[in-house]
């Protein structure tokens, strides 16, 4: 479970930015809206209860699932987080170029538009998944992320940060999947979203383990973001409410982290420039491989049209 919400508070301001606390610069009142077609009061109130349902499910089943062996296992958390969505009303498309799937760990890295994003990376690639350290005591949300091995970090403290990358690191070299948001807040899927902070990525190249770029994009983008001081439950009545909401999921092509082990004399460190790099395969603005893309699951398939980007609120 991941909820890398950042807040400014004055506080923050004042002690300056951090590794972990990056800025976004969308709003609720900016970027949470949605002009297009609305499902009537009635449906929308079975979707959300479908949904919370579906999701207090996965809580009450966390525990019996972790004893099963990871082949069953992972089958079951991919069918239990591809029905998350779906019980939200949100049409998912899943596209993945070909690959060989390693017996190693992986750094799977994705931008940040919403917590949907946490189910539909799960029920794809699921992995342990990288979050701040209040997400394990929330209500319910806490619980479901400490049972699914969540990786908890303190965001708030500079000094943490090297024993937080070795936490990464010993959880990739066991052979874990770590999934991670490394814009480190939400934005809004309107332009081109955050830079990828590169602490995380250090823990992929101490590891010597391949980075796994994936790309999510919903249309249309407002009802589904989440951002700044967004309230869940406002987020949740949003998403429930949009009609015709969809949700596409483009598995990348893995980018060895072992290629950026060393840093030339005067140039970027290694971790800045795999972070440049997966954050640009993420944009878009890098290919990564040549290959074809292979649509491995899909529910809808919205037009050309649809697919075009919105002009970005922050330009």
């Amino acid at each position: 479970m991941s909820a890398s919400r950042t807040t400014v508070t004055s506080a923050s301001r004042a002690a300056g930015p951090s590794a972990w606390l990056p800025v976004a610069p969308c709003t609720p009142q900016l970027c949470a809206r949605h002009t297009g077609a609305v499902r009537a009061p009635l449906p929308a109130v079975l979707r959300l209860l479908a949904g919370c349902a579906w999701t207090l499910l996965g809580v009450a089943c966390a525990l019996p699932v972790r004893l099963l062996a990871a082949g069953p296992r992972g089958r079951l958390v991919r069918w239990w987080a591809r029905c998350v969505p779906r019980a939200f009303g949100v049409r998912v498309t899943v596209r993945a170029h070909p690959y060989a799937e390693g017996t190693g760990g992986e750094l799977v890295v994705a931008n940040h538009v919403s917590w949907l994003d946490i189910p539909l990376v799960a029920a794809v690639l699921p992995g342990r998944m990288l979050a701040k350290s209040e997400v394990g005591r929330w209500p319910v949300l806490g619980r479901l992320a400490g049972l699914g091995s969540t990786l908890f970090i303190d965001r708030d403290r500079l000094r943490a940060l090297p024993g937080a990358v070795d936490t990464v690191a010993g959880a990739l070299r066991s052979g874990s999947r770590v999934v991670a948001f490394p814009e480190g807040s939400t934005w809004c899927g309107r332009g081109s979203g955050g830079v990828f902070r590169p602490a995380v990525f250090q823990a992929a190249i101490d590891a010597e383990v391949c980075v796994r770029p994936v790309r999510i994009a919903y249309r249309p983008t407002g009802a589904v973001a989440f951002v700044g001081n967004d309230p869940l439950a406002a987020s949740l009545w949003r998403v429930v409410r949009a009609a015709g909401l969809a949700a596409e999921v483009e598995v990348l092509a893995p980018i060895p982290a072992g290629d950026f082990a060393s840093t030339p004399p005067g140039g970027e460190p290694g971790r800045r420039g795999l972070a440049r790099t997966a954050g640009a395969a993420v944009a878009g603005t890098y290919r990564t491989t040549t290959a074809p893309v292979a649509v491995v699951a899909q529910t809808a398939v919205a037009s050309d049209s649809a697919n075009r980007p919105a002009a970005s609120v922050h330009h």
